[in-house]
């Protein structure tokens, strides 16, 4: 395994308590579960965010743009 085993990405900036480069697109880090952790507690504008393991290219984990706020009314 290499140093950074996992990548979060998004085509957007992310941001989030957690998020240790603020407004960065992307940080790599060595752990699943602190990848995992960072993006399912991060978010972006309009962008899903996503886990990557480095060397295979498979997507771990995802999670999906925010939608608008619910406004009260009906559809």
């Amino acid at each position: 395994m290499t140093s950074a085993d996992y990548r979060i990405e998004s085509t957007q900036p992310i941001a989030g308590r957690f998020w240790p480069a603020g407004g960065s697109m992307q940080l790599s880090v060595k752990d699943r579960a602190l990848a995992v952790s960072l993006a399912a507690k991060s978010f972006t504008s309009s962008s899903e965010i996503r886990v990557v393991h480095v060397p295979t290219g498979e997507v771990v984990f995802r999670k999906p743009a925010q939608r608008g706020e619910w406004n009260g009314e009906d559809l």
